[in-house]
This record gives structure tokens, sequence and C-alpha cells, in this order.
């Protein structure tokens, strides 16, 4: 039981460490959007996409450019209803996450195959 305990302490400080430091654009993104996306659970403005916009704040880094935009606007002052509208139109617009294509990932891909051969003069 305390194995098991310890276990879960331990993957819950490597899943906080995907997110980068607390004090980045991404931690902090991530947890204004859990934050709000609780509070209008069940709501009107309870989005699929917010949900999607989450997992894939998650999962995948921010964009150079998302990543300078959430700061700036946050520095801003900017409230967790236009933080979500921002980052909802980053993600439609593409500009949210670099998002890799996960079939590919993992396994070695050859880039090229060229083979050399003795030059002759």
């Amino acid at each position: 039981m305390a194995k098991g305990v310890e276990r879960i302490a331990t993957e819950e400080k490597q899943v906080g460490g995907q997110l980068g430091r607390p004090s980045g654009a991404r931690f902090r993104t991530y947890e204004r959007l859990k934050r709000h996306a609780d509070k209008v659970k069940g709501s009107l403005f309870d989005l699929p996409e917010l949900g999607k916009a989450i997992e894939e704040i998650y999962r995948y880094p921010l964009r150079q450019s998302a990543t300078d935009t959430l700061n700036r606007q946050m520095k801003a002052g900017l409230t967790d209803e236009k933080l979500t509208e921002l980052v909802l139109a980053l993600r439609e617009e593409d500009r949210l996450c670099l998002i890799q294509d996960e079939e590919h990932t993992g396994e070695p891909q050859i880039i090229c195959s060229l083979g050399l051969a003795r030059a002759t003069a």
C-alpha cells in the first residue's frame, strides 16, 4: 500500500513537470483554463472546444507566438473569460500548440538513404 502511494506521488510530480515552471505561460494558462472550465461546467459556457484546448496545452508545447501573446495578455490582467476566448481563437487558427503527428513519434525514421560511392576522376 505504501509503495502504491509513493508511486502515485512520484507520477504526479512528473505530470506537473510537463507543463514547465509554475511561472511559465503554459502552466499558468493551463491552470487558469482548468479553473474556468470547472466554474462553467454544466452551463451554457461549457464548450467541448475548451476541453480540447486544455488537453492540447497539457500534451503539447505552445508555439512561441502563443507564449508571447499569452504572457503579454496575462500581464495586462486578462480575465479568465477573455483568456478562454483568446486560447480558443488561437487554437482555431492553429496558432496555439505545436502538435506533432503521434503515428511517427517513438520510432526511428529513415531521413535519407543516400549511398556513397568512390569518386572517379
